[in-house]
């Protein structure tokens, strides 16, 4: 935030090396999902969503045409803050956005979000692995219809139920065993 063009020279020398790779890598495997990383680091309360615009928009839009000349589809993912940059997300032309936290951890909701993006928007997460780690097995099973219902568009498609990270012990406790089957079982009912 206080040294604006210092920050500006560092990406664009990595816009400079990574775009013709990127270029070059959508065009040798048309078709690919990618996923887009690191926007969260401009993202409110570290940054004021101008410079996510600035950091952020203006940098990744480039990658995106590069991914979707290709036939590609270009995805961002960002933890935490969404409400106030997600226009500033969908102006990179990105078609899908990553792990969507529900509030207390983010501050919007999935259904906000699938009423402020066009349609064929792929949505992918809003499951807490904080809740699949602690959440009692009926309150988990509320949160992941809730995310069933809210998350998939008007045709019950661009939706992809996942946890927002991994777990963070090296021990899968029962009921983290059971949240996580609990998921895989509303998901599977829905055809």
């Amino acid at each position: 935030m206080t040294e604006p063009a210092l920050f500006h020279q560092a990406l664009e020398r990595a816009a400079r090396i990574m775009l013709p790779q990127i270029e070059a890598t959508a065009e040798a495997l048309p078709g690919r999902l990618w996923r887009i990383c690191g926007p969260e680091y401009a993202s409110p309360p570290y940054l004021p969503p101008r410079l996510f615009e600035e950091y952020v928009t203006a940098y990744d839009k480039p990658i995106v045409d590069a991914i979707q000349k290709h036939g590609g589809v270009g995805r961002i993912h960002s933890h935490g803050r969404l409400d106030n940059i997600l226009d500033l997300i969908l102006a990179t032309g990105c078609k899908g956005l990553d792990p969507i936290e529900p509030p207390t951890q983010g501050n919007v909701t999935l259904a906000d979000v699938r009423k402020r993006v066009p349609d064929d928007f792929v949505l992918f997460g809003n499951i807490e692995v904080s809740d699949i780690e602690r959440e009692p097995a009926d309150e988990f099973a509320a949160k992941v219809e809730t995310a069933l219902r809210d998350g998939p568009n008007s045709n019950d498609t661009a939706f992809v139920l996942m946890p927002s990270s991994c777990p963070y012990g090296r021990t899968i406790t029962p009921l983290t065993l059971r949240n996580y089957t609990t998921m895989v079982e509303q998901a599977e009912a829905l055809g």
